[in-house]
């Protein structure tokens, strides 16, 4: 399987990704151009079979409606995603493993915490865990807000539950693109992290554009504060005095929100 990323160009730094399967039929997820979309299934000749969407906020799901009349494919989702997500035909349960052909899954994760109708998506080729598609939940150097129907201690518990644990070596593809940015959190924190400082040169050069580099779960571990909540200089700078680590991510949470 291969994962084409497309990142969108608009005001909220979305990325889309086509998924090239071994029968040359694609699955999209989080569509936001459907002529852009096109234009890439066409390019790879391939026939779309269905729309994942991680979650109900319009800009994931807002090429549904287009895709599904041109292709009539199929929309995934999660169950309380009914009568918001455009489409659904399918709803998909934590745990679920999707057989898409060849030596390639889909392991379905429920990931509630912003929002209560989030999923993300662990590919396995040759049943190994190779990359998630995380949505809003866990993004390069973050994780997603709570405003919008979310709560922050359910966030706090998909992400030390489902996350913390995964394998190093897996790719994390996610919503959007805020590496910039949420590298700049990082260092407000954490000014000696040299590790974040590095990825923060890569992304500022004139060279760099958006899912050009992609980061591992170890980069995530190495700079992205919310996987960080026993680090000292995170805890001084949020000025707790011997926090758990609940109250260190709430903490980071409230602060990145008007950061």
């Amino acid at each position: 399987m291969n994962i084409h990323q497309i990142y969108t160009y608009n005001e909220l730094r979305n990325f889309t990704y086509v998924l090239e399967l071994a029968d040359e039929t694609a699955i999209v997820i989080d569509p936001w151009d459907s002529e852009e979309i096109n234009k890439k299934l066409n390019a790879l000749n391939l026939k779309l079979k269905a729309i994942i969407n991680t979650h109900e906020h319009w800009d994931h799901t807002q090429g549904n409606e287009a895709l599904v009349s041109l292709h009539g494919c199929e929309v995934w989702a999660h169950t309380n995603g009914k009568d918001k997500i455009p489409g659904l035909s399918r709803c998909l349960v934590g745990g679920e493993l999707i057989d898409l052909g060849g030596n390639s899954q889909i392991q379905v994760v429920d990931t509630p915490g912003h929002t209560f109708a989030h999923l993300c998506f662990i590919v396995k080729e040759d049943q190994i865990e190779r990359a998630i598609f995380t949505g809003d939940t866990l993004f390069n150097a973050g994780v997603g807000h709570c405003r919008l129907g979310g709560e922050e201690d359910v966030l706090y518990d998909t992400i030390s539950q489902k996350f913390q644990h995964l394998a190093d070596n897996i790719k994390v593809y996610p919503g959007h693109d805020y590496l910039e940015n949420n590298l700049r959190f990082t260092l407000n924190l954490e000014p000696h992290n040299q590790i974040a400082k590095n990825w923060l040169t890569k992304v500022v050069s004139a060279d760099y554009v958006p899912g050009s580099i992609q980061t591992t779960i170890a980069d995530e571990k190495s700079f992205n504060t919310f996987l960080r909540l026993d680090n000292e200089d995170i805890i001084a700078n949020l000025a707790l005095d011997k926090p758990d680590a609940k109250t260190v991510f709430i903490a980071l949470r409230k602060l990145r929100d008007n950061w």
